[in-house]
């Protein structure tokens, strides 16, 4: 009889050609266990997708429950469903008054796809703007807002009138001129390693859409629900975007994506022609079940509350002469490197040691750390004794 293993091999289709090939069978909390019942701390969380833990009893509790009521009945829009409303309408009361009006898609890359067409039917305008070292999804339309020609390579053509700026580059918001229609921005780029924009650069970036009347779409679809230290990363910036870009921590560990912007705005969609934007499974009502008891959970237990300390702990700890740099704010942080070598040296020695980590897409001499935001501060202690022991032993190779 084949082994998982080979299965997963033969049937399953690979998206590199050495996967990890670990075999985890359940998951709790901040740990996922293997085959053998080895318990591995995570510090992906799914990358920034297990915000409440694996496994949150508040979020299977939701999902057992709707799923005995109804699950699919008709493609988003059309029936009032009481998961989407009601996850909907607490967004908004979470969010500025102009963030009220809520798509709910199945993943962030679809988000990202929505607001494109948003954009442009919007302003009438055909123009993107994105920033170099962005990952905003592996679709055509979202991946044609990445300059990176790596992760490209051998799928293009992609969209046409996407231009490209650096990030925290002031300089470069003269690009942004009337015949753009949306800029696409992570105010934390996730995949070039937690780069973290400044308060000046955001500030004059949402001055310079405001005047060309060019959307300003924030994407956070890693930083939201929490993982900056802030239930949403532009609040840091005293800055709200036209359309916020949700995905990944939102459902609680179901698939689920969203962009938000005002009534006015998203009305766009709904004539001229009719059913301008459609999904079938968006918004399912399992997945809005979910989201609603994660965004909950979030803020009855103050779990945002304590994220910034518990990532100033991680800084405090992660002392070492081999780590160059910590960037980030709260769980969502790069510890970098010399060199991806070093790096992937010391994750796969984590990795054996039962702390599971990877790199960045753009930045692979960096190590990431996002775990659960309801890590414990004893389990960050725990977790960056293994890392700086497994540091050591890996330069005492070298």
């Amino acid at each position: 009889m084949l082994t998982q293993r080979q299965l997963f091999l033969q049937h399953n289709a690979q998206t590199s050609p050495e996967p990890l090939m670990l075999e985890f069978v359940r998951a709790k909390g901040v740990y996922i266990y293997d085959s053998t019942g080895k318990a591995h701390l995570d510090l992906i969380a799914g990358i920034g997708v297990s915000n409440v833990g694996h496994c949150h009893p508040a979020v299977v509790k939701a999902i057992q429950e709707q799923a005995e009521t109804y699950m699919h009945l008709m493609v988003y829009g059309e029936y009032v469903q009481t998961p989407q409303v009601n996850f909907a309408k607490a967004l908004a009361d979470i969010l500025p008054e102009s963030l009220s009006c809520t798509y709910f898609l199945n993943s962030g890359t679809e988000a990202v796809e929505g607001a494109m067409k948003l954009a442009k039917r919007y302003t009438g305008r055909k123009g993107f703007i994105a920033c170099k070292n962005a990952y905003h999804g592996s679709t055509q339309g979202a991946e044609s807002l990445m300059e990176s020609d790596f992760y490209s390579s051998g799928y293009g053509p992609f969209l046409p009138h996407v231009s490209f700026i650096e990030h925290n580059n002031v300089a470069d918001l003269d690009k942004i001129t009337e015949e753009i229609a949306a800029v696409f921005i992570e105010p934390i780029q996730g995949e070039a390693g937690i780069r973290v924009a400044d308060l000046s650069y955001m500030q004059a970036l949402r001055a310079k859409c405001s005047e060309t009347k060019t959307l300003l779409i924030f994407d956070e679809i890693q930083s939201g629900f929490g993982r900056s230290g802030k239930m949403f990363a532009f609040e840091h910036y005293n800055v709200v975007p036209d359309v916020l870009l949700l995905a990944k921590g939102i459902g609680g560990g179901m698939p689920i994506g969203a962009f938000i912007s005002s009534l006015e705005i998203m009305s766009v969609l709904s004539h001229t022609p009719i059913l301008g934007h459609m999904t079938t499974f968006g918004g399912h009502p399992v997945c809005c079940a979910a989201g609603l008891a994660t965004l909950r959970t979030l803020v009855d237990k103050k779990i945002v509350d304590e994220v910034e300390e518990k990532g100033q702990l991680f800084k405090t700890l992660l002392q070492h002469p081999a780590i160059k740099e910590i960037r980030g704010k709260g769980l969502m942080l790069a510890v970098e490197f010399d060199s991806f070598e070093t790096n992937k040296k010391i994750i796969d020695a984590c990795i054996l040691d039962g702390v599971l980590s990877d790199w960045f897409l753009h930045c692979s001499n960096s190590m990431r750390i996002a775990p659960p935001l309801i890590i414990t501060k004893e389990q960050i202690e725990e977790t960056c004794a293994i890392i700086l022991k497994n540091v050591d032993l890996v330069l005492e190779e070298v």
